[in-house]
């Protein structure tokens, strides 16, 4: 009897995948604004201890060391959209 042929069986291909697109936003305004904030809100602290609480508001007082850390905070929170 003859030998019957061995037929090969085609290699495994995937399914082809569509290259999704990555699309990248212009984010060149984060690091400027992050850096303003973060001196912003130095500034703003060493401005109050050294004009012994006169200055830049007098009216808040020690709550002017709160205003500082809130802009430091701000610029830690616009950190987050750096990529």
């Amino acid at each position: 009897m003859p030998k019957s042929r061995i037929r090969k069986k085609a290699d495994y291909t995937p399914p082809s995948k569509q290259a999704t697109s990555i699309k990248l936003t212009n984010r060149s305004w984060v690091a400027p604004v992050m850096l303003a904030m973060f001196v912003i809100g130095l500034a703003w602290i060493v401005v109050f201890y050294v004009t012994d609480g006169s200055l830049p508001i007098d009216s808040l007082g020690n709550w002017n060391i709160v205003v500082g850390f809130g802009f430091i905070a701000a610029g830690f929170g616009v950190s987050t959209q750096w990529k």
